[in-house]
C-alpha cells in the first residue's frame, strides 16, 4: 500500500451491468483493488442512458455494494466510460507558431495546441469528448512522439477527435451527479479497455482492440504506438441474446442462460445430437432446443460483428503488415466459446483474449481479472495517467486502507510482489473447469438431453 498515491474510482455504465471499482497503485506500480461493486443495468440501451431514474438506482446499488466491501472508502469523484451509437470520430490537423523559437518546447505549448482543437467545427448537437494527439511535427521534422525539449518555429500535430451527442453526454452526467458523485472525466470505453489489456509493445506492434459489451462493440486500432481509429459497432451481446430469443422461441432470461452455458461461436464445434430441455410455460410441454441450432444463431450474429471490424480495418488501410499484434478481444462477450477461432477465420488476423491482469497487483480474486471489467480497470489507469502527468488535481489519501478480505484470493497476500495477479492462461483454466461438469452431464444423459434449470447447472463463463 502506497498512501502517497490517490485512490481513483472507475464507473462503467454498461447496457447489462454497472460496475464500480476503486484502486490505488502500490510501490510496484500495480493496482490494488480497494473496492468493487456491481449491479444490473436497466436504464441503458445500446450503451446509451435512456432512463435516468433506473440508471441512478443501478449506480447507487453498485456504489453501495462497493462500500459494503470496504466502508473505509470515501468515493466522490469517478472516471466514467462512454460508448453508444452516437459516438463519432474525425481526423484533423493543428499548428501553432511559437513566440520564442530559440527556447525548448514546453508542456504548456503542447497543452495550448491541444486546447485549440476543442474549437474544431463539429455538427450541431454534438460535443467533443476527447482530443488525442497522434504524431507531432516541428517545422519540417515529422513523426515526433514527444515534442517537449525540441526547438523550432512551428509546432503541429495530427489529431484524432472523438465526439458524442450532447443529450447522451448530459444524461450520463446527470445520472452520475444525482447518484451523489462527480464526473472527473468521460473516457471512451475502447480506449479505457485498451489501456487495461495492452502493453506498450502491443501498441507499437499494431493491434485492434475489439471490446464486445452488452449493447455495443467498441473498436480501437493502434499502430506504431499511436491511436489510428475508433469506432462503435451497434451490435453486441444483447443482440445475440435477442436473436436466440426470437429464433428459438424462448424467454430472454432462458436465451441468456443458454448463450453463456452452452453457446458456441462456431456451429461446427457444436454436437449435432445434443439438446437442451426448456420447461414449458403454464402446463405446456417442455421444448427441446438443438445445441447446433443455438450455435448457428450465435455464429451468424458474431460473424456480422466481425465483418464490421474487417470493414473498418480496410477503410483505414490496416492489414497483416500493420497489425502484427492482431486482434485482442475483450469485454463480456469475448468469453463465448470458440470466438478466437471465428475471429481469425473472418478477419484473417491472429486473435487472443485480452485480460486486465497485467496492471493488477498479485493476490486479488480471479473475478477482477475477467475481460468484463477491462473498461472499469482501464478508467482507473486513465486517472493515474492524468495524475502522473499533472493534468488534473487529485486529493491524496494519506490513510492506509487495506485490501478487503473478500477481494483477496485465498492464501494470497496482495502487494507483496509486482507480478501480475493471474497467469496468462486463466481463461483456458476457467473454461476447462466449467467444461468438466458439462462433460459429466453428457455422460450422465445418454440421449444427449440436458435440463439447464437443474440445481447442478454450470456457472456462467
Amino acid at each position: 500500500m502506497n498512501p502517497e498515491q490517490p485512490i481513483i474510482v472507475g464507473l462503467d455504465i454498461g447496457t447489462t451491468k454497472i460496475a464500480v471499482i476503486a484502486g490505488r497503485k502500490n510501490e510496484f506500480g500495480k493496482l490494488e483493488i480497494l473496492g468493487f461493486g456491481k449491479a444490473n443495468s436497466n436504464g441503458v440501451k445500446h450503451g446509451q442512458v435512456l432512463n435516468i431514474d433506473e440508471t441512478i438506482k443501478a449506480i447507487k446499488m453498485a456504489l453501495e455494494n462497493c462500500l459494503s466491501l470496504n466502508p473505509n472508502l470515501n468515493i466522490g469523484e469517478v472516471y466514467v466510460g462512454i460508448a453508444g451509437h452516437h459516438i463519432k470520430s474525425l481526423q484533423t490537423r493543428g499548428d501553432i507558431v511559437r513566440e520564442n523559437e530559440e527556447e525548448e518546447i514546453s508542456q504548456a505549448e503542447v497543452d495550448l495546441l491541444i486546447s485549440k482543437q476543442y474549437k474544431t467545427y463539429i455538427p450541431a448537437g454534438d460535443q467533443i469528448i476527447d482530443v488525442i494527439a497522434q504524431e507531432y511535427t516541428i517545422d519540417n521534422m515529422p513523426n515526433i512522439v514527444r515534442p517537449i525539449g525540441y526547438s523550432g518555429v512551428k509546432l503541429g500535430a495530427n489529431f484524432h477527435i472523438i465526439t458524442g451527442d450532447k443529450n447522451a453526454i448530459r444524461n450520463i452526467n446527470r445520472s452520475v451527479e444525482k447518484a451523489g458523485l462527480y464526473t472527473k472525466d468521460l473516457v471512451l470505453q475502447p480506449l479505457a479497455s485498451a489501456s487495461a489489456v495492452m502493453g506498450q509493445e502491443d501498441l507499437e506492434a499494431g493491434v485492434a482492440i475489439v471490446d464486445i459489451g452488452g449493447g455495443t462493440t467498441d473498436l480501437a486500432v493502434f499502430a506504431d504506438g499511436v491511436l489510428r481509429h475508433t469506432a462503435v459497432i451497434p451490435f453486441a451481446g444483447e443482440n445475440i441474446t435477442n436473436d436466440i430469443k426470437t429464433g428459438l422461441g424462448v424467454l430472454k432470461s432462458q436465451a441468456e442462460q443458454m448463450k453463456t452455458q452452452f453457446g458456441s461461436a462456431l456451429a461446427n464445434e457444436a454436437k449435432a445430437n445434443a439438446y437442451i430441455t426448456i420447461p414449458g410455460l403454464r402446463g405446456m410441454p417442455a421444448k427441446e432446443i438443438s445445441v447446433k441450432n443455438l450455435a448457428n444463431i450465435i455464429q451468424a450474429r458474431m460473424s456480422e460483428i466481425l465483418d464490421f471490424v474487417t470493414y473498418h480495418l480496410k477503410q483505414i488501410g490496416m492489414d497483416n503488415r500493420q497489425l502484427n499484434g492482431g486482434i485482442v478481444l475483450t469485454g463480456g462477450g469475448s468469453q463465448l466459446r470458440h470466438l478466437i477461432q471465428l475471429t481469425e477465420y473472418v478477419t484473417g488476423l491472429p486473435a487472443r483474449i485480452g485480460l486486465p491482469n497485467e496492471h493488477l497487483a498479485a493476490g486479488h480474486i480471479e473475478e477482477l481479472a475477467k475481460p468484463t471489467y477491462s473498461t472499469c480497470l482501464g478508467l482507473i489507469l486513465k486517472g493515474y495517467d492524468d495524475f502522473e502527468n499533472n493534468r488534473k488535481v487529485f486529493e491524496k489519501s494519506f490513510i492506509s486502507i487495506p485490501v478487503p478480505q473478500n477481494l483477496i484470493k485465498q492464501g494470497a497476500m496482495p502487494g507483496m510482489e509486482g507480478a501480475a495477479m493471474v497467469e496468462e492462461d486463466t481463461i483456458n483454466t476457467a473454461t476447462l473447469e466449467k467444461r468438466q461438469p458439462l462433460k459429466n452431464f453428457w455422460d450422465k444423459f445418454k440421449n444427449g438431453i440436458i435440463d439447464i434449470f437443474k440445481e447442478e447447472e454450470d456457472g456462467h463463463l
